[in-house]
């Protein structure tokens, strides 16, 4: 096997727990080349990981079949020579380029009738017992069925200091500025999302324990109107949301001595960058998405309605992060600053 393309999933955080997956390839065939089709809101996470060689950034819809772009790209990849494909959602319009494409070897769950899609094809684990994301994408790059090994490595990103520099420069961070990010969104819905208020309440402590850090919002456009409630009650934090590439977010990051998040692709960017970090969940499962790194500390109540996965809380008092207190995360956020 010399080349593989692998179909990114369509979020930023799975992509991250996609990396163990490439990891394990490059051991297995050490002379692999990996290429990634990726949507080009993570295209950036993907072209920072040492396993992979091209990404190409695609324009394709979340939940559109958009047929002729899926024609095109086949057209383009027919004569790059792939062995395999390893295809990450489950969805059947994943499927279409590398089978349209004429790649002789197409792996990946069984997902949405795509018995005629792929001709490597694992089992789906059951609902009610779902591994670690990061395990259920690694199983593609073994025989289906075949055992894991006993660990996996974090996934971790490459930092250029030249960009580095320059996006320190453009962003007015010095070198001696401790430096501290809030990731206030997640993009799958408000049952995610800890309130701008507790995020302002925490703000304040920082400010009267360390006067001289700065801290800045940072995230999507989507982001902004939660950060600008944070500063309405902190006017000292600095709303960088919606004014920042990924790769900007990516670097101010690796900056920052520790963050704290949401269950959010800016959660595992974070993570991947082994900078310390306080998460905090509520719909969702840390057993299921955790942070990947020693660095990441977990707030999570495990009340008896938790995990739901909903969007919003079904029951409408969002206990599950409300009940995590700003001093709760403080006392964790102090910890990792005071850490020698």
């Amino acid at each position: 096997m010399k080349k593989a393309l692998v179909i990114a999933p369509n979020w930023i955080g799975d992509a991250l727990m996609a990396q163990p997956m490439f990891a394990l390839l490059k051991q297995r065939y050490p002379r692999i080349v990996i290429d990634v089709l990726a949507p080009k809101w993570v295209a950036p996470v993907l072209a920072r990981m040492p396993e992979v060689g091209r990404v190409f950034p695609s324009e394709l819809a979340h939940g559109k079949l958009q047929l002729s772009a899926r024609l095109l790209f086949a057209q383009q990849l027919k004569n790059e020579g792939y062995d395999v494909a390893y295809v990450l959602p489950n969805s059947v319009k994943s499927a279409l380029i590398p089978w349209l494409a004429g790649i002789p070897l197409r792996v990946g769950y069984r997902g949405e009738a795509r018995f005629g899609l792929l001709n490597v094809r694992h089992a789906n684990p059951p609902r009610k017992n779902r591994p670690p994301m990061v395990e259920h994408y690694a199983r593609l790059a073994l025989k289906p069925g075949a055992r894991l090994p006993e660990s996996l490595p974090d996934p971790r990103l490459r930092v250029d200091p030249v960009r580095l520099a320059r996006t320190a420069e453009r962003f007015g961070v010095s070198a001696n500025t401790r430096l501290i990010a809030f990731c206030p969104g997640a993009e799958y819905g408000p049952a995610k999302r800890w309130p701008a208020s507790h995020f302002a309440a925490l703000a304040q402590m920082l400010r009267r324990s360390f006067p001289y850090a700065q801290i800045v919002a940072l995230g999507s456009a989507k982001d902004a109107e939660t950060a600008d409630a944070i500063c309405q009650e902190a006017p000292f934090v600095r709303n960088l949301c919606g004014q920042t590439s990924l790769d900007d977010a990516i670097d101010l990051l690796a900056m920052s001595e520790a963050a704290v998040c949401n269950d959010s692709g800016l959660m595992h960017v974070t993570a991947a960058l082994n900078r310390s970090q306080v998460a905090v969940f509520g719909s969702s499962d840390p057993r299921h998405t955790p942070p990947l790194s020693q660095a990441a500390s977990i707030m999570w109540l495990q009340l008896e309605c938790s995990p739901c996965f909903e969007r919003e809380c079904p029951l409408s008092h969002l206990r599950c992060l409300r009940g995590i207190e700003p001093e709760m995360v403080f006392v964790e956020l102090r910890r990792l600053l005071q850490r020698p």
